[in-house]
This record gives C-alpha cells, structure tokens and sequence, in this order.
C-alpha cells in the first residue's frame, strides 16, 4: 500500500517537475531557431544527394534516373541520421 509519505513526496516531486519545465522552456524565436535547424539537416543532404546523382546520371549515356533516385535514398538516410544525432545530443 502506499502510504501518505509516499504520495506527497510524489506530488512535490511532480510539482518540482512541472516548475523546472515551465522556467526551462524556450521561447517561441529559439523554437523557431530549432525547428528550422532540423529542416536544414535533413533537406541539405537530401538535395545535395539529388543533385549528386542527376550528375552523375548526365555523365552517362542514355536516360537514367538510378543514381539520382539513389543518392536522394541516400541523402534521406543521411538526413535522418543528422536530426536525430542532434535531437540526442541536445536532451
């Protein structure tokens, strides 16, 4: 059974919680600032990706979409790689 103790240090606890995460949070430019960093990670590789592959598909002869579809696979996964690398280095 849980006793009073128990129950009050737990919502002092939670109070404590909820009063760290109302002085923590951040304004509405550095979420903005945020997000925005996370769009560029991810949309750089992809597009560099893209343009990588559509290149090397110009060198070659004939019409060809592999490389270009490939790096742009490629970039994704780089990208998502990069949001979620800096998600964890920022919690």
């Amino acid at each position: 059974m849980v006793g009073k103790d128990d129950l009050r240090k737990a919502a002092e606890r939670d109070a404590e919680r909820l009063s760290d995460a109302e002085r923590n949070r951040g304004s509405l430019i550095s979420q903005t600032v945020f997000l925005g960093t996370l769009a560029l990670l991810f949309v750089v590789p992809v597009i560099l990706g893209a343009y990588l592959g559509q290149w090397i598909d110009e060198m070659s002869s004939g019409y060809s979409a592999t490389w270009t579809v490939s790096f742009i696979f490629l970039g994704i996964g780089f990208g998502v790689m990069n949001v979620y690398l800096f998600i964890r280095e920022r919690s």
